[in-house]
C-alpha cells in the first residue's frame, strides 16, 4: 500500500509528533498542586499530575526514571516544565528530557516555597507556550509514526473484528517503515507461543518468554487466581470465559506479517523501527502511558464492552465492532466496525476505515477521548516504597 502524507511536528531530534503539547510535570504527587497551579495561570498548558510517591528503589525506580523523561521526551510535546520537591531528581528529569534538544526546564519547591516556584515556572511556561504555539505543521511520512495498541473490554466482537482491524493496520505501518508496540502480558496468556514463533532472533524470543514466565511466577506465588480479573468481568459478560480465549483475540493487533524485533521493557523506547513488544500491565490507562513514554504518538485501541480511557499526551483511536456498544456509547466510538459482522465490508476495507480515522487523528482531528476530557495518566509501579 502507497506510503501516507499527513502533517506533523518536526521535533528538533528529527522525531515527528501529532500534537503540540507544552506539558507541567509534575516529579511527584506532593507536587501536584504546583503544576496544576501552574496550568490555571498558563493557558495552553496540559498538566500532568500524578498519585506516585517517592522511595523509589530497584527496577522500580528506573521505570519511574523511564517513564518520566520519555513522557517528556514524547514528540507530542513541544516543551516542557518539570516541578518537583528537591532539585536532584528534578534536574535528572530535565537532564533526560535535554537530550531531545526541546525546550525544558525544571523547578524546585525546597528552598524556594509553594508560591515562588507557581510563579517562576509559570513564567517558563508562559515562554514555551508562545514558543510552541509559533510552530507550523509540516509534511511527514507514514514510516516517521510511531503507533501503539492495546485493547480494552474485550468481546467476542473484539477478537472477530476490531482487533483484527488493527492488526491489518499495524503490518501496514510496519510494512511503510514505520514503528508499532504492542503488549499486555498477562493477556497473552495462551497465546504467548504464537508470539514467541513471531520473534525475529532467538535473543528475541528468550527475552520474549522470560517477561511472560515471570509474570506467571509472580502470579503463581502470591497463591491467587485470575478468574474475575483475567478475564474480567466484563469480558465474561461479552462472551470470554477463559484467559486462553482472550488471548487468541488479542493477539490479532500484532498483525499477520510483522517479526517482533524486540521485547521491550515497560515505558523503553524501540531502538529501531518495526514491531516491537513491550513488557507492560494489562490495565488500559497504564498500558497507554507506559505506550506514551516509550514514544507512541498515536494509540489504536479497539473495545468490546465499552472502554472509554484516554491519554493526555496521546489521541486514542477507539473502535468497536459491537453494536450494542456503538449505539449505547456512541459519543466515545471514533470507528464503527460493526460492518464487518452484518458482512457489509471486508477486512481490509475495514483496515482502510480505521486507517483514514488515525491519520485524520494525526492531522489534528481530535477523538473522542480528548474532547470528552480522558486524560488518564496513570503510572505503573513495581514494587511497594521504601
Amino acid at each position: 500500500m502507497t506510503e501516507p502524507i499527513f502533517y506533523g511536528y518536526k521535533r528538533e531530534n528529527g522525531r515527528v509528533g501529532v500534537r503540540n503539547h507544552v506539558a507541567i510535570l509534575a516529579l511527584d504527587d506532593i507536587s501536584n498542586a504546583a503544576v496544576e497551579g501552574v496550568a490555571s495561570i498558563v493557558q495552553g498548558t496540559l498538566p500532568l499530575p500524578h498519585a506516585y510517591g517517592r522511595l523509589q528503589f530497584g527496577e522500580d525506580l528506573d521505570l519511574f526514571f523511564r517513564t518520566m523523561i520519555g513522557t517528556g521526551c514524547n514528540p507530542n510535546i513541544a516543551a516542557c516544565v518539570v516541578i518537583g520537591i528537591e532539585p536532584n531528581w528534578t534536574n535528572k528529569i530535565v537532564d533526560g528530557i535535554a537530550k531531545t534538544g526541546k525546550p525544558v526546564a525544571g523547578f524546585a519547591i525546597e528552598r524556594n516555597g509553594q508560591y515562588k516556584t507557581i510563579e517562576t515556572a509559570a513564567r517558563k511556561a508562559h515562554e514555551f507556550v508562545q514558543y510552541a504555539t509559533e510552530l507550523k505543521r509540516v509534511e511527514c511520512r507514514g514510516s516517521e509514526l510511531t503507533v501503539s495498541v492495546k485493547c480494552g473490554e474485550s468481546d467476542t466482537t473484539s477478537g472477530l473484528a476490531s482487533n483484527p482491524t488493527v492488526g491489518v493496520v499495524v503490518d501496514r505501518v510496519v510494512e511503510w517503515g514505520g514503528t508499532a508496540i504492542f503488549g499486555e502480558t498477562s493477556e497473552i496468556t495462551g497465546g504467548e507461543d504464537i508470539v514467541a514463533e513471531r520473534c525475529a532472533t532467538p535473543e528475541v524470543k528468550e527475552a520474549f518468554l522470560k517477561m511472560h514466565t515471570d509474570y506467571m511466577n509472580l502470579i503463581e506465588g502470591q497463591g491467587v487466581d485470575l478468574l474475575g480479573s483475567q478475564p474480567t468481568q466484563g469480558n465474561i459478560a461479552g462472551g470470554l470465559t477463559t484467559i486462553e480465549e482472550k488471548a487468541l483475540g488479542n493477539i490479532q493487533k500484532m498483525g499477520r506479517k510483522a517479526m517482533v524485533k524486540s521485547a521491550l521493557k515497560e515505558a523503553e523506547a524501540p531502538k529501531g523501527t518495526g514491531l516491537h513488544f513491550m513488557n507492560s500491565s494489562s490495565a488500559a490507562a497504564e498500558m497507554v502511558t507506559l505506550c506514551a513514554a516509550g514514544g507512541a504518538v498515536v494509540h489504536l485501541f479497539p473495545t468490546g464492552q465499552g472502554n472509554i480511557v484516554g491519554n493526555p499526551v496521546i489521541p486514542v483511536v477507539k473502535l468497536c465492532a459491537n453494536p450494542i456498544t456503538v449505539a449505547t456509547m456512541s459519543e466515545h466510538i471514533d470507528v464503527d466496525l460493526t460492518g464487518l459482522l452484518r458482512r457489509e465490508m471486508d477486512l481490509e476495507g475495514a483496515g482502510d476505515k480505521l486507517m483514514d480515522m488515525m491519520l485524520r487523528a494525526c492531522n489534528g482531528r481530535m477523538m473522542s477521548a480528548e474532547i470528552l476530557g480522558h486524560k488518564e495518566f496513570i503510572m505503573t509501579k513495581l514494587y511497594p516504597s521504601a
